[in-house]
């Protein structure tokens, strides 16, 4: 998979064979899953939250990656923390699979409250295996 900055830094364009952002990841019988944003457009004014929320929408039910990985797709690499800080201020009740991004070693990340037992049953319900405290390896989305 590819991506390209544009001269401000803010335009992308991603092809993959996993990743479809208009439509949450799924994508139709026959049909590319490419993603274009030009500098010219509306789009192309996206910003860091907005980068990041797509990426997490593309990843695929019952797989996980790490805040690392999805800075890097969204075009942000070294903003690991970033990338937490963000999917931590999501209200409740998103749609977004938040719960599917987990720290580099393959855990859940630690946080105070329910939350991390939230991300567990979420994980475990789409059929995420975890080894005690780590996922199990064939669960990483691989891209």
């Amino acid at each position: 998979m590819g991506i390209k900055k544009n001269s401000s830094n803010q335009g992308i364009n991603k092809t993959s064979n996993s990743i479809n952002v208009e439509n949450g990841g799924r994508t139709r019988a026959n049909q590319p899953k490419t993603r274009n944003i030009d500098s010219h457009s509306d789009s192309a004014q996206l910003d860091k939250p907005q980068l990041i929320w797509q990426v997490v929408a593309g990843i695929p039910k019952g797989k996980v990656a790490s805040y690392g990985q999805v800075a890097e797709l969204a075009g942000l690499p070294g903003y690991a923390r970033y990338v937490g800080t963000t999917l931590s201020r999501l209200p409740g009740g998103t749609k977004l699979p938040w719960h599917r991004v987990v720290n580099a070693s393959m855990k859940i990340a630690e946080r105070g409250g329910s939350r991390m037992l939230e991300q567990r049953h979420l994980l475990e319900a789409e059929g995420v295996v975890l080894l005690g405290e780590k996922i199990l390896k064939h669960h990483r989305w691989q891209i």
